[in-house]
């Protein structure tokens, strides 16, 4: 499938293995990269296949980011690219949440993490929400009364979506099909539903302390990670509350301190979010449990990408379809903004309940300052500066 590739395997795999150890700031900054480095700076991806892509990933089970990324390598490498760049995509953060957990479990604990939180959380909000303006921009157009006028359906899917998102915290993919249905059957409806109003009315209605420890558990950790992968929708912040429910509330694997402290070791380590499954498997029944919450998280998602990549693409070129895409962008990218909200509200008033936590603002927005104003400043840089800025803060705080 490397016909029309204007780049090699080994270039695009390099380029998601550089994302997997140095991209920050979770799927809605991950995405964010993607489009930036690939469709408009490299051009190696159009943007009518990085949309089918986000379509898709959407419209799949398990973590945007990854997905997204197996898509991108099925364009042009089939099967051996989207395998290639998963593997090179996610294993850099695993590694890194393993040792982590490693240190952590030896060490008793990350006293220092929650001040490098402090800081790195602040950045990564002022990162996603640069990103998310971005993706606004690019997928449904300037903020302006030309663009608003021609686009008012998208931007209406847009706000609706990012409410619900703020709202219930959730992104359920029922909400992305029916954007995608109501812009495709008002802008280009199926040759067979064309004058039908029943038809119509019809299609809106389909909605050891390193290597092994608890061996027990590990049909348990096995089942729950697979069904993680293979029913939660959405980015990391819809997988946090299933996971929650289940490794604290049901299995008692972790307590709440425990699951807190593996959230913030996946917020400050690049790649997808969700890799904090790595982090919580090594601490419910070491390496072979971490392998093994890793292996059943991201293997449902990679199925689920790959089958219906080859039929996606070619029905994609339908008038339909790239409504029901454009639809589904539109929603999409709500629902991403809706979730950085979501996650800045959280950051921003972290242990203090209401009140908003004004050094926390003032480096997001530093951040946002800095990536528009300085062009070559880079986002690892940044991360690390504003880790080490946090433990000062809480020093003297």
């Amino acid at each position: 499938m490397n016909d029309k590739a204007t780049y090699s395997l080994r270039q695009l795999v390099m380029y998601f293995l550089k994302l997997g150890y140095a991209g920050f700031g979770g799927p809605v900054a991950l995405v964010g990269y993607m489009h930036r480095d690939l469709v408009e700076k490299r051009k190696w991806i159009s943007e009518e296949e990085y949309k089918e892509g986000m379509a898709l990933a959407q419209l799949s089970p398990g973590p945007l980011a990854a997905q997204l990324g197996i898509y991108l390598g099925f364009v042009h490498y089939g099967v051996l690219g989207a395998t290639l760049v998963g593997i090179a995509f996610v294993l850099p953060s695993f590694f890194m949440v393993l040792a982590i957990g490693i240190a952590y479990k030896i060490y008793g604990g990350l006293p220092w993490m929650q001040a490098v939180f402090y800081g790195v959380g602040a950045c990564v909000i002022g990162i996603i929400v640069l990103s998310a303006y971005k993706l606004t921009l690019k997928s449904i157009g300037k903020l302006d009364a030309e663009s608003i006028r021609k686009n008012w359906l998208l931007w209406i899917f847009y706000l609706f979506a990012g409410a619900f998102t703020v709202i219930t915290q959730s992104e359920p993919v029922t909400l992305f099909i029916a954007a995608g249905i109501i812009y495709m059957l008002i802008k280009a409806p199926p040759k067979f539903l064309r004058g039908t109003a029943a038809s119509f009315v019809m299609f809106l209605s389909a909605p050891s302390v390193i290597w092994l420890e608890h061996k027990d558990r590990l049909w348990d950790i096995g089942w729950f990670f697979t069904k993680a992968g293979a029913f939660v929708f959405g980015s990391g912040l819809a997988i946090v509350p299933f996971l929650h429910t289940g490794v604290v509330s049901q299995f008692g694997w972790l307590n709440e301190k425990q699951f807190l402290d593996a959230v913030a070791v996946a917020m400050i380590t690049p790649g997808p979010v969700v890799i904090t499954v790595g982090f919580i498997g090594y601490l419910a029944a070491g390496v072979t449990g971490a392998c093994l919450a890793a292996l059943a998280t991201f293997l449902p998602c990679y199925l689920l990408t790959v089958i219906p990549a080859p039929y996606f693409k070619k029905i994609a070129k339908n008038t339909s379809i790239k409504a029901f895409v454009d639809g589904i962008t539109a929603a999409v990218i709500g629902a991403l903004a809706g979730a950085v909200i979501v996650i800045a509200i959280n950051t921003f008033t972290q242990n203090r309940s209401v009140s908003i936590d004004i050094p926390s603002v003032l480096i997001a927005v530093a951040t946002v300052v800095a990536l528009l104003k300085v062009k070559k400043i880079s986002e690892p840089l940044l991360i690390v500066m504003a880790a080490g800025l946090g433990l000062v803060l809480k020093l003297v705080m």
